[in-house]
């Protein structure tokens, strides 16, 4: 399971520009099975995004995100195992 923990490189106004490209891009995430979950950053400086699936298909699809191509984010991608998990979400451990 990995961790991207987007962060703006950009002010709000510019990525505002490219959200709905971005959402579409979270879209076929979820879509094809990678993503489990994301939002937003609280304060806004980013979101994060819950993903599963090997790490080369993970890099792949955070290069292909309207954000890095067009520069509005930087993601730190981290990698970790779920060991233990509240009731109902077993479905995350390996």
């Amino acid at each position: 399971m990995f961790i991207l923990s987007l962060t703006y490189k950009t002010d709000l106004s510019e990525a505002d520009r490219y959200m709905e490209p971005h959402m579409a891009w979270v879209k076929a995430g979820y879509d094809n099975g990678l993503f489990l979950a994301s939002g937003r950053k609280n304060p806004r400086t980013g979101g994060v995004i819950l993903a599963r699936g090997e790490r080369a298909d993970i890099e792949a699809i955070v290069a292909a995100d309207p954000f890095t191509i067009h520069g509005i984010a930087d993601y730190e991608i981290t990698e970790f195992i779920a060991t233990t998990t509240a009731p109902g979400f077993e479905g995350l451990k390996p």
